[in-house]
């Protein structure tokens, strides 16, 4: 169905309502479609082309370079009663983690707004303790530093009790494979990192018959329910020296860096100095990217459709300028485009 524009295109990024019929419900698959058959609309130097995402080979050319994260999903929410259920984000130094409390809610979960309990018993025998608001100092009490204490591993621990974490929009449960995308490697993210999850195989196959390398990077995404106005915080990250080198290599023979998802600008960007040159690292990246923030890696990028007020849009502004994502975004409300983890794609080619 097709959504009736809402604002003019230069007020759209200020804020906007997503109509529930651009929400994806569901996978592509449960829609009677391919991975890659998902819409793309290609944003290229202020021209706007609708293609579908198996199009991509013939968007990019000999020469560029696509980096994906390798990050696997880990299901990540476990349910502890009938009324509350911790969503397990990012490990922290010293054994602790970053939790996230919320209220069930039929087949997804809410925020959580009564006072937080000071332990969880999980089912199992597992026990988290809440110590303190994270970051220190929050006022949100969204985010929690816990001590959890388990008689395994915490992957070993989620793969029997664990479940994908689900919003209300998704209408019903999905395995974790449909929370995969075919560059999962290192289990880490407690979210899907979205952008990757329309590549096939065999798309992978034509870019590189096409010239277009591929390389990996690692960035294992927390929670990605974060409330207006909140910060993204710190994420561990790898880049690999080859990656690094091939994105050094690329830069200096004309060719395009191209960056699956916020989450490998945000690794890479960390990784550059004051010459524009990418580094291999291995660490925590506190890095936040804003509107007035300059690309120094990043030529282009492929990502999803992102809620208002979220601080993606900030981080798109940087790679796309205000006016060009601004254009985008009033165009995908007109043409039908839809949001969310399983919804439709993005490349942004600002040149």
């Amino acid at each position: 169905m097709t959504a009736p524009a809402i604002l003019h295109p230069t007020d759209v990024l200020d804020g906007f309502a997503v109509p529930p019929e651009l929400e994806a419900t569901r996978p592509p698959e449960s829609r009677g479609l391919r991975r890659d058959e998902v819409r793309l609309m290609v944003s290229d130097r202020g021209a706007i082309r609708h293609r579908k995402f198996h199009d991509l080979n013939s968007e990019l050319r000999s020469g560029d370079l696509v980096v994906v994260n390798t990050s696997a999903t880990l299901p990540a929410s476990v349910v502890v009663d009938r009324e509350l259920v911790v969503h397990f984000s990012s490990a922290l130094p010293g054994g602790l983690h970053i939790v996230e409390i919320r209220s069930i809610s039929g087949a997804a979960s809410l925020p959580y707004r009564a006072p937080a309990p000071g332990k969880l018993q999980l089912p199992g025998g597992g026990v988290v303790e809440l110590l303190s608001p994270y970051p220190v100092g929050s006022e949100s009490r969204r985010l929690w530093a816990a001590a959890v204490d388990l008689d395994c591993p915490l992957s070993e621990y989620l793969s029997t009790w664990g479940r994908p974490i689900r919003y209300r929009h998704i209408d019903g449960p999905y395995p974790l494979t449909s929370y995969q995308t075919v560059f999962a490697r290192v289990p880490g993210s407690a979210e899907m990192p979205s952008a990757g999850r329309p590549f096939s195989e065999r798309l992978v196959t034509s870019l590189v018959a096409a010239g277009v390398s591929v390389v990996p990077v690692t960035l294992h995404t927390g929670v990605s329910s974060l409330e207006s106005g909140e910060p993204p915080y710190p994420e561990w990250f790898e880049v690999p020296e080859p990656t690094a080198a091939m994105v050094n290599h690329t830069r200096a023979h004309g060719g395009r860096v191209i960056a699956v998802g916020t989450t490998v600008v945000r690794a890479l960007e960390t990784t550059a100095d004051s010459k524009g040159e990418s580094h291999p690292a291995r660490s925590w990246t506190d890095h936040v990217i804003g509107p007035e923030d300059k690309m120094r890696l990043v030529d282009g990028l492929i990502t999803g459709w992102h809620e208002p007020a979220s601080t993606h849009l900030d981080l798109l502004q940087a790679v796309a300028g205000r006016a060009l994502l601004a254009e985008a975004y009033q165009g995908a409300l007109e043409a039908g485009y839809l949001w969310h983890e399983f919804g439709d794609s993005h490349l942004i080619l600002p040149g």
